[in-house]
């Protein structure tokens, strides 16, 4: 059964970007974001798990090891509701495009695959807007582990979902958690039926796949004159990553 968030109508467009760790997606994301700056479209980026809102208690809870599947949950889903309401919502509202770097089918997909009920954690994202596009880049487990893991020193302990007690060696555990989390996103494709790129493509195609995608949907979003951009900011009190890149530039900052 296809299943669709809550669907609003703005003038801005919402595109999203799903993918296990070592996917790829968030270089893709990137690209995008630079094509659609030469085109003159107003930008705006929103990433998962960095409101300030729970920075400090994540943080905390991560130091010490007292989060639970739960408490994980609850706290990404206060993250989300922070960045819906103060960033990617103004945004969307003033014409501009947002960048989501995961959006709830992250949740939906790690949550399950630490335990939470698929429907519970469903419901606490109830008010999640439907994204104008959600791109899955798929990857094979083996693969998506080769990118991770070369070169990296260790797995931080919930990174590696050592807290689920899956297997005592953190690359082990990190394995097999990935491979649950993989499994849920396949069921996510067709539940809500997510773009599905092939990651294991080269980088230009996947790009050229992305754009063609992109491209029909950006009627209506807002386009404006180079060196505008900031002044538009500021007027429109928008808030996120690369926007703030936009008034750093203005300023002579680096």
């Amino acid at each position: 059964m296809t299943r669709t968030l809550r669907r609003a109508h703005y003038p801005g467009k919402l595109f999203v970007v799903e993918g296990i760790d070592g996917s790829g997606k968030s270089t893709q994301l990137d690209l995008l974001h630079k094509w659609l700056l030469s085109e003159n479209y107003l930008v705006a980026f929103s990433e998962w798990n960095s409101s300030p809102v729970v920075r400090r208690i994540t943080k905390r809870g991560k130091e010490n090891k007292s989060l639970t599947s739960l408490s994980f949950s609850l706290i990404h889903a206060a993250d989300f509701t922070d960045r819906l309401e103060r960033q990617i919502i103004p945004a969307l509202e003033a014409g501009a495009i947002v960048l989501a770097d995961r959006y709830v089918y992250t949740a939906f997909a790690r949550d399950v695959a630490r335990g939470c009920s698929p429907g519970w954690v469903r419901q606490v994202y109830a008010g999640a807007l439907q994204p104008t596009l959600a791109f899955y880049f798929r990857v094979p487990l083996e693969e998506s582990l080769r990118r991770i893991l070369v070169g990296r020193p260790e797995l931080k302990y919930y990174e590696a979902g050592l807290d689920l007690g899956l297997a005592a060696d953190p690359y082990e555990s990190f394995k097999l958690f990935q491979a649950r989390i993989l499994q849920e996103y396949e069921t996510l494709v067709e539940e809500f039926r997510l773009t599905v790129i092939d990651a294991t493509l080269p980088l230009v195609k996947q790009q050229d796949q992305m754009r063609a995608i992109v491209k029909p949907y950006l009627e209506g979003a807002l386009q404006i004159k180079p060196g505008s951009v900031a002044d538009l900011l500021q007027e429109e009190a928008l808030v996120g990553r690369y926007l703030e890149q936009i008034n750093l530039n203005k300023n002579g900052e680096r």
